[in-house]
């Protein structure tokens, strides 16, 4: 997915977070739309916790919800303007949006992806995982090809 455990997550005090139990459905592959609002509440909940707003950006996509993305995408990468993924998942909504400025985006997760290989494995999972999910999307196809030129 688009987000990981590696994410930084608000701790619950007992057992695991909103967040790390939301992230546990979507791996073990349940119903996008379910999780989805799982995101939705967790956003709402915790609006500066970016790897909720990261994870909900996929989702949308997934969903085929590129306004919503494109907002979600927008606040995750204004939260943490270092996260790789919250950037790539911007450009995704970007792309399916027709909206302009891709290129800025994409060339800081290269510059990234370089200063970092074990991030790039983990951005290369999380966009294998997206081409299993949703086989044949077209923007994330475009966004592997430029990343791994």
């Amino acid at each position: 997915m688009s987000c990981s455990r590696s994410m930084t997550a608000t701790p619950a005090s007992a057992g695991e977070s909103a967040f790390e139990q939301a992230l546990g459905r979507y791996q073990r592959g349940e119903p996008t739309a379910e999780v989805l609002a799982d995101f939705r509440a967790i956003t709402e909940q915790e609006p500066r916790l970016s790897a909720a707003w990261t994870c909900l950006a996929w989702l949308e996509l997934l969903d085929d919800q590129p306004l919503q993305a494109l907002r979600s995408a927008r606040f995750a990468v204004k939260l943490s303007p270092q996260d790789p993924q919250a950037r790539i998942n911007l450009s995704l909504a970007m792309l399916e949006t027709n909206a302009k400025g891709v290129r800025e985006h994409i060339e800081l997760v290269q510059r990234m992806r370089l200063m970092a290989p074990e991030l790039a494995a983990e951005l290369d999972n999380s966009i294998a995982d997206g081409l299993v999910r949703k086989p044949g999307w077209k923007a994330l196809e475009k966004v592997k090809a430029w990343l791994t030129v």
